[in-house]
């Protein structure tokens, strides 16, 4: 019983040290989080000067809100920062490489000066990126300059070396010599006979004007030679050639049959005629044509027509003979357009001796038209926007300029220049489509910045209204 207040001081004594050391340790965590705190807010505030934050290996943009007061704190300290030309929101204090693209950082100074003295939209890509996105350049210069095109026609017959046989009068066809269409005929070989009452009449008329100047007295001669000559005019109007009326006198009397002769040399392309069958004045016959000489008919649409004219040489290329090239010449362009096509049709003459060229063969005509010597562009450097036609200038092998262009006719791979560039200036002939995306971007980005830079001095005028807490009303 004795020793029990000793007992009960021991026990106090150990209750009090654990109770020192627990309040010890409470003490000691609140110091480690409250450093954890500030670590975390000074790292916060570090990734807020270089525009943006890193999480889980991918880039977030910080606002620009954000980003404008340590700038400007830094700005007024003194330092030097650095931005990506081609991403101006990334801005660090120490230069080094784009994490977004990989291009060289620059001072926010130089660039903005450089920035000013280019043309607005330049991109700067350095020679190493240019390598990489295939950049290739061309020239503008004075070069010769071919129009070449196209259209296709028919060959049709030389309407100028077209004939028809008819007669002017009538009668029955004794003999039918040109028997078959297609048939080949000489001129002056015969076609067909025919029997006549009214020529047999004709016939006899002038004969017995012939028989009657022999009987007559010298006075009444003068004027049978009038019936004489009006009776072999008729024969002749007949197109009764002057051997047969020759024959006729020499004879003596009239023939039954009167043969018809070829008066061209040709092709029979069309027989309306059969032995025995009566024939009335008139009437066509026959219809001959000389193949020696064909047309092509070819459509040409209205935007080529100030480039061709009467004379103009063409060439033309057939399926019928492959790998072959026949030599021509426009002779005539229509004056009328096709309603249906929009095409003007022109007529080209191609000579024909070997018969070669059949009618209604179909072909291609090419037009191939010096145009002298003209400043031009390649036709790759143009970026064709429906209203606009950009190409990218080059500076120093590294800046892109884009700049809008007048051209004029399109000759093969080549544009003709009117305005916009000079001669010797390089242009992008590809990977531009990929400059003029950043050149967008860039002058987005831009217009963006400066609209924030606008309303930052704004939102520092106006006054921040305090809210007020409406009174507490007590309840008794």
């Amino acid at each position: 019983m004795k020793n029990r207040p000793k007992l009960i001081h021991l026990v106090a004594g150990l209750f009090l040290l654990l109770s020192l050391g627990w309040l010890s340790n409470c003490s000691e965590k609140r110091e480690t989080k409250s450093s954890a705190i500030k670590s975390l807010e000074s790292m916060a505030e570090s990734q807020v000067e270089s525009g943006l934050h890193k999480h889980q290996g991918s880039l977030t943009q910080v606002p620009s809100g954000a980003r404008e007061k340590p700038r400007m704190e830094k700005e007024k300290e003194g330092k030097t920062l650095y931005h990506c030309p081609m991403h101006p929101n990334y801005i660090s204090e120490k230069p080094g490489e784009c994490p977004i693209c990989g291009m060289t950082l620059v001072p926010i100074e130089e660039e903005k000066e450089s920035a000013e003295a280019r043309p607005a939209g330049t991109v700067e890509i350095s020679p190493e990126k240019q390598q990489i996105l295939g950049v290739t350049f061309g020239r503008v210069e004075k070069r010769s300059l071919h129009r070449m095109f196209s259209a296709y026609g028919r060959i049709s017959y030389d309407e100028t070396r077209l004939a028809t046989i008819s007669i002017k009068f009538s009668g029955w066809v004794e003999a039918l010599y040109a028997d078959y269409t297609g048939k080949p005929v000489r001129k002056g070989q015969p076609l067909f006979s025919i029997y006549s009452p009214e020529l047999i009449a004709a016939q006899e008329e002038y004969l017995l004007a012939l028989r009657a100047q022999k009987t007559m007295i010298p006075d009444q001669k003068n004027n049978n030679l009038n019936i004489i000559e009006a009776a072999k005019r008729r024969l002749l109007l007949w197109d009764i050639w002057g051997e047969q009326i020759a024959d006729l006198e020499k004879e003596g009397k009239p023939f039954r049959t009167l043969t018809i002769y070829s008066p061209v040399t040709g092709f029979i392309i069309e027989k309306n005629i059969l032995q025995g069958k009566y024939v009335t004045a008139g009437e066509v016959l026959y219809s001959i044509a000389d193949l020696s000489h064909v047309w092509m008919l070819a459509e040409i649409y209205e935007s080529d027509l100030p480039f061709i004219s009467v004379g103009t040489e063409v060439t033309l290329e057939l399926g019928s003979f492959p790998g072959e090239k026949f030599k021509g010449k426009i002779s005539y362009i229509f004056p009328y357009l096709e309603n249906e096509t929009r095409t003007v049709k022109v007529r080209i003459e191609l000579f024909n001796p070997a018969l070669r060229l059949k009618p209604e063969m179909y072909g291609r005509v090419v037009f191939h038209l010096p145009l002298g010597q003209r400043l031009s562009l390649p036709e790759e450097a143009v970026i064709d926007t429906g209203e606009r036609k950009i190409v990218f200038v080059v500076h120093e092998n590294r800046h892109f300029e884009p700049r809008e262009v007048k051209l004029g006719l399109k000759a093969g791979d080549y544009y003709e220049v009117v305005g916009g560039v000079k001669e010797g200036e390089r242009v992008v002939t590809s990977a531009q489509f990929l400059i003029d995306s950043e050149s967008r971007l860039k002058e987005a980005l831009k217009g963006l910045s400066q609209t924030e830079e606008r309303k930052m001095p704004e939102a520092k005028k106006a006054p921040v209204e305090e809210k007020k807490e409406p009174p507490i009303k007590h309840i008794h």
